[in-house]
């Protein structure tokens, strides 16, 4: 029996990021059907966030996505442009913000799909893989076609669909704060939530007791 399980992931997130390979990876030699539910980030949705935490969240945040990158060797490197265009000095988030609303609105077309998982991987790793200035050239379009998309026909639905894909990317995170949880990464499994990209090993194992085979 193949089993299911749903990723609440946001383009913005750098542990997101250092997660969506190894569920990919799961759901490629295991029995498996993982789906990205891509939400907006914490900055869109509450624009004080930032502000609000405690003055030393960001360096420590920053030293440890970077070690979490280095123990699993995973490719990482500070996203060239942010997609959230943020002073990082005052922590304000600008107004006007031309990457993420376009880029989640990509993941959810995806999502209608059934190719979030790798369309979101891929561009994933433009945006946290060191790569500069991903929004440029080709780079998109090559990353969805390595999802097996087409980014000009993505991009047609997000300007002509651009209301119902935010309901949708909505109903993700009500589906999210229902499930027990707020944050990314969340894999939600058989009703359970793991939060984190340190919690890959425990959902592996939960979904080992309910039959997850190789494939």
């Amino acid at each position: 029996m193949t089993l299911s399980a749903q990723l609440f992931w946001s383009f913005r997130s750098p542990y997101s990021y250092l997660a969506i390979g190894r569920y990919r990876a799961l759901a490629d030699s295991h029995d498996v059907d993982i789906t990205v539910r891509p939400v907006y980030p914490l900055a869109i949705r509450q624009a004080d966030f930032f502000e609000r935490n405690h003055p030393n969240w960001l360096g420590y945040t920053m030293r440890d996505m970077v070690r979490v990158a280095q123990f699993y060797a995973i490719p990482f490197g500070p996203p060239r442009p942010d997609p959230i265009v943020q002073d990082v000095i005052t922590r304000k988030i600008a107004e006007d913000q031309p990457y993420i609303y376009r880029l989640t609105r990509l993941g959810q077309a995806a999502a209608r799909r059934g190719k979030s998982l790798a369309f979101c991987h891929e561009v994933g790793s433009l945006i946290w893989g060191g790569a500069r200035d991903w929004h440029l050239g080709g780079h998109l379009a090559e990353a969805a076609e390595r999802a097996g998309l087409d980014l000009a026909e993505l991009d047609a639905e997000v300007r002509a669909e651009a209301d119902s894909l935010d309901r949708e990317i909505g109903a993700n995170q009500a589906v999210l704060d229902a499930s027990g949880h707020w944050g990314v990464p969340t894999l939600v499994f058989d009703g359970e939530p793991f939060f984190g990209q340190d919690r890959f090993d425990l959902a592996k194992w939960r979904m080992e007791q309910k039959g997850l085979k190789p494939r």
